[in-house]
Formats: structure tokens, sequence, C-alpha cells
């Protein structure tokens, strides 16, 4: 009896080990043979290809991917400048007219001291009021149509299609992300590096990143294209070849990019690039919330913080050298007058370099300062001194034409300049913190500027050379 329980549980044992080998054996071949009708196509016989296939057909085609790419940003960035006007404007006009008289008054009031309510008021309050109401707006549009692209799974596609371009100037594709992230801000975009698994690339991304135009820099491009490209071009056009000379900026970053990538990489960083399996992932239906919260809160917020920290010190020193006199004559004109010569040499004034240099921490205080030093230097009652200005086009083009005595050459060479000058202090502090080396900050800082320099000095003298100045 023993012995018939043992030889039917045996039989059962190996029955039941046998049905399932062949379920096992059965799923397996039922999943390759899924897999090898989702990708192997025949002349006989092609099955209908998926809706992700179709779209990774055009979105990493070598004749279509990079149209497609180009005009999708484009229209980001379209989205973005357009769509922030009109919230830039109404904060521009709450912070810096509205609370701004406001605290004025509330000063008088206290009888606070002029020069404390002019250090606090003008100096502090006014410099952090503009990078609020000029930086937070493109951000906060920018940052969630960027995150709805990484979410929807097209960024991968993107490193996809410049892979090959980064990989020939010996940088890692995945850099290409870390730029697009930089045209919402270069200190994110540098943090944005962390996704680059190699040391010497994630640095030649780093040292790189601030070729890609911040928000901070769009408004300096947009009014001097507006001002002064516009107007050597016929009325019916002047606008579309404005947009255009801003575009081109931003295309001359990019390769700008790519060519100190492939110098660093052939000099200071020599190595191979790195060969990395990249897994275009599924496409994905956006998370509103979650992309929302990312956006708004993981970044626009931090980065919006850290430009503030540092605009409201920038905004004390714009003050100050404006309104501290030695031998009758502020601080601030002494050193316009000490670097116009440079300023002239490169195509630009005195003017412009001491706004780039008080004005560091932020980008986005640049041309308030250009306008407030142009006024208080001509002795004009248009400004009081020290209190930074927003004017709208014609003011602005009276302002620097008639009273600065810009030209063309001075309105495109700061258009150059802009794209190819020194990070902010934000971003020069994100770089320490992610680098922990002090040589490689300094270089970030060292390369741009030397070749904003190099590059202002020479289209300014084929300009002299050819009667264009």
């Amino acid at each position: 009896m023993p012995n018939n329980l043992l030889n039917n549980a045996a039989q059962l044992r190996q029955q039941v080990g046998d049905n399932l080998h062949d379920s096992i054996m059965e799923a397996i071949y039922a999943d390759a043979a899924h897999i090898r009708d989702s990708v192997v196509t025949s002349t006989e016989h092609q099955p209908r290809l998926k809706f992700d296939q179709r779209l990774d057909q055009l979105l990493t085609s070598r004749r279509w991917g990079f149209l497609v790419m180009a005009l999708l940003f484009m229209m980001v960035f379209w989205i973005t400048i357009a769509g922030a006007n009109i919230p830039s404007a109404f904060l521009g006009d709450l912070l810096t007219v509205r609370v701004y008289e406001g605290l004025h008054d509330l000063a008088n009031t206290l009888h606070a001291p002029s020069w404390l309510s002019g250090l606090l008021i003008d100096g502090v309050y006014l410099a952090t009021a503009w990078v609020i109401a000029v930086m937070l707006p493109p951000m906060a549009i920018f940052f969630p149509l960027f995150t709805l692209l990484e979410d929807f799974g097209y960024l991968p596609r993107v490193a996809f299609n410049l892979d090959r371009l980064f990989n020939k100037a010996g940088a890692h594709g995945k850099q290409s992300l870390s730029m697009m992230m930089g045209f919402g801000c270069n200190a994110a975009g540098v943090v944005a590096t962390r996704i680059i698994d190699s040391p010497r690339e994630r640095l030649i991304a780093i040292l790189t990143n601030n070729f890609s135009i911040c928000n901070g820099r769009w408004p300096t491009l947009i009014l001097m294209a507006t001002i002064f490209v516009a107007s050597t071009a016929p009325i019916g056009i002047a606008s579309f070849v404005a947009a255009m000379s801003v575009v081109t900026v931003a295309v001359l970053g990019i390769l700008t990019a790519l060519i100190v990538s492939g110098f660093l990489s052939r000099t200071w960083l020599k190595g191979e690039a790195s060969v990395y399996s990249l897994e275009l992932p599924p496409y994905r239906p956006p998370q509103i919330w979650r992309t929302l919260y990312t956006s708004l809160i993981d970044r626009t917020m931090i980065v919006l913080w850290r430009a503030i920290v540092m605009a409201a010190p920038a905004g004390a020193i714009i003050w100050l050298i404006s309104n501290v006199d030695i031998s009758g004559t502020p601080i601030a004109e002494h050193m316009v007058n000490l670097l116009n010569p440079l300023g002239i040499l490169m195509g630009l004034n005195g003017v412009i370099l001491v706004a780039y240099l008080v004005a560091i921490p932020a980008n986005e205080i640049i041309i308030p300062t250009v306008l407030m030093l142009t006024l208080n230097i001509s002795r004009s009652e248009l400004a009081k001194r020290g209190v930074m200005l927003e004017l709208d086009d014609n003011l602005a083009h009276k302002v620097l034409v008639e009273e600065g005595g810009w030209t063309v050459l001075t309105g495109i060479n700061l258009m150059l300049f802009s794209l190819l000058h020194n990070p902010c202090s934000t971003t020069i502090m994100t770089i320490w913190k992610e680098t922990k080396n002090a040589r490689w900050t300094i270089a970030s800082v060292a390369i741009p500027l030397t070749l904003g320099f190099a590059v202002t000095i020479l289209t300014a003298t084929i300009a002299r050379l050819f009667g264009w100045a």
C-alpha cells in the first residue's frame, strides 16, 4: 500500500512538472513571437507599426529629427518669451511701481533717513523686485514645458539625435539634456549634469553650460534686437529679422558649446568619449501634478531663491557706487571712465562693462542698470541717482542712442557679449558646489569671458575697417 502511494505521488509530481514546464515554454515562445511581430518586418508581410514606433521613426530620423527638434524647442522658447510678457509686466508694475512707491511712503511716514531708505528701497528692494519680475514668469513657463517633454519621453530622443555631434566633440550625448535645461537657468543646467556618469564628460558639460542662454539674458537680447537689429531691415520684415537674430544668437551658443567641448576634450580634459547604451523609454502621458511640483517647487522656486539671495547685495552695491562721491564724482562714473577705453575697443562702452560687473549676481538687472547709469552720467532728469529703470522700447531707444551714443554695432556686440560672458554668481556658486574645485570654478568664468572679449574686439575691428561703425 505505501509503495502504491509513493508511486502515485511520484507520477503526479512528474505530470505536474511536465505540465508546468510546458506552460512556461509556451509562455516564452508566445512572448518571443510577440516581440518578433513587433520589431521584425518582411517584404511579404509588414505588420502595422504601433503609434510610438511611427513617432520614433519621425523624431529620431536623420532627415527629420533635427528639424522637428528645432521647431519644437523654438515653440517652447516662443511660448516662454511671449507668455512671460504679460505676467512680467504685471509683476513689474506691482513690485517696482506700486509696492515701491508704498515703501517710500512708509519710509517718509516713519521719517527714515534718506540714505537708509535709498539703500534699502532703491537699492536692495528694487534689485530684488526686478529679478522676481523678470525671472519668475519665464521660469514658471519654461520649466513646466521642459518637464512635460521630459515626462513624455522626448528628451532621451533629443540626446539620441545629438549624441553623434557631442561624441565628435569628445563629449557625452547626455550633455544635450543639461544644455537644454540651461536655457531656463544655467544653475539648473549645471545641476542637471549629474545624469552624466563620466566625471570628465560631466566637467565638460559644466564648463560649457553657460553658452545656453538663460532666461535672465533674454530681455537684453530681445531689447537689442528690437531697437538696433530691426532698424537695419525694412519695416515690413523688421520684427521677423529681430526674432531671427535672437534665434541666431541661441544657435551660436549651441555651436560654441560644441567647439569649446571639442577643445577641452583634446587639451585639458583629454579622453575618449564614453560609449553608453541609451534606452528610449516608452512614451507616457504626463502627470500634471507631478510636473507642476517638480518644475515649480524643485526647480523654479529654488533657482529663484538663489538669484534673490545674490541680487539683494548687488542692488545695495549699485546704489552705493551711484550715490557715494569721490572728489565730487560718483564712484560709478569713475568706474565708467576707467573702463570706457576697453569698452570702446570691444564696440561697447564703459557703462555696459560696469553694469555687467556690478550685476554679476543676476543678469536680470543688466538693462535697468545700464539705463540708470546712462541717465545718471548724462545728468538726465529722467532718473534719480541709483534707481534702476525699466523703460518701454521707444524711450529706451531714445535714452541709449541720444543720451548714451549707442550705435547698431553697440547693440549687436552687446548681444554677442550677453552670450559670451561670465556666469552669474548663482551659477558660479552652483559650479563650486558641484565640482568642489576652485580651479575649474575659475575656468568656468575665464573661458566664456575670454571668448566674449575676443569676439567683440574682433567684430568691432572688422566693422571699423569696413566703415560699418
